[in-house]
C-alpha cells in the first residue's frame, strides 16, 4: 500500500512483504533479508539501519528505532504486538550457532556440517518497551506491558507489566498499565 505520510520521499519497496497495512513508513535504507516472509501491521515505523533475517509479523502502533538487528534466518520468527517499540541499537537473536556444539558456525560452511544452530522465536508481547542496546537470546518472550532498560541482557521470558535492567536482566519494579489501556481501547484495542 503506497505510504502517505510525510517522510514517503525515501521509503521500502513495500510491495516486496507478504503483507503491509495503512500508514506504514519503512525507510530504504533498512534491509529485509526475505520481505516474503514479513508482515506489518498498520500505523509503523522502521527506521534507517534496521536489519532483519528472519520471518516476522509485525503489529500495529509499533516502532522498530534506528539500527535494530533482528538475527536468525528464515527458520527463526520475531512476533512483534500491537503498540511496541523497541529502541536504536538493539540487538534480537532470534536464532544463532551453538558455539559449544559438535559443528562449524559459520553460514558459509555446507549445512551438513553446521548441525549446531537454534532456531527459534523471540515475541514481544502488546506494550512491550525494549530500551537502547538492548540484547535479547532466541526463544525469548517479552510479557505484556514489560520493559526492558538499555544495555540490558535478556535470556529469559518476563514477567508482564514488570521493568527489568541489567547484564542478565532482572526485575526492578511493576510499570502502571490503567493509563495505557484506557488509551489502547479509545484506539479500539
Amino acid at each position: 500500500m503506497a505510504d502517505t505520510s510525510p517522510l514517503a520521499s525515501a521509503t521500502y519497496d513495500y510491495s516486496l512483504l507478504k503483507r503491509c497495512g495503512e500508514d506504514v513508513f519503512i525507510s530504504a535504507r533498512v534491509e529485509i533479508r526475505r520481505p516474503h516472509l514479513v508482515s506489518v501491521g498498520s500505523h509503523v515505523a522502521i527506521d534507517s539501519g534496521v536489519y532483519l533475517t528472519t520471518a516476522a509479523d509485525i503489529g500495529d502502533y509499533v516502532h522498530l528505532s534506528p539500527y535494530l538487528t533482528i538475527i536468525g534466518g528464515a527458520q527463526s520468527t520475531l512476533v512483534v504486538e500491537d503498540f511496541v517499540t523497541i529502541a536504536a541499537g538493539s540487538r534480537l537473536i532470534c536464532g544463532s550457532d551453538r558455539f559449544m556444539g559438535d559443528g562449524f558456525t559459520s553460514v558459509t560452511v555446507p549445512e551438513e556440517f553446521r548441525d549446531t544452530v537454534d532456531f527459534g522465536t523471540i515475541r514481544c508481547q502488546r506494550f512491550a518497551g525494549i530500551g537502547t542496546n538492548v540484547v535479547i537470546m532466541p526463544n525469548v518472550t517479552i510479557g505484556e506491558g514489560s520493559v526492558v532498560g538499555a544495555c540490558s541482557l535478556v535470556t529469559k521470558d518476563t514477567e508482564p507489566w514488570t521493568v527489568y535492567v541489567g547484564v542478565p536482566a532482572r526485575p526492578v519494579k511493576m510499570r502502571p498499565r490503567a493509563k495505557m489501556l484506557e488509551y489502547a481501547a479509545k484506539l479500539g484495542y
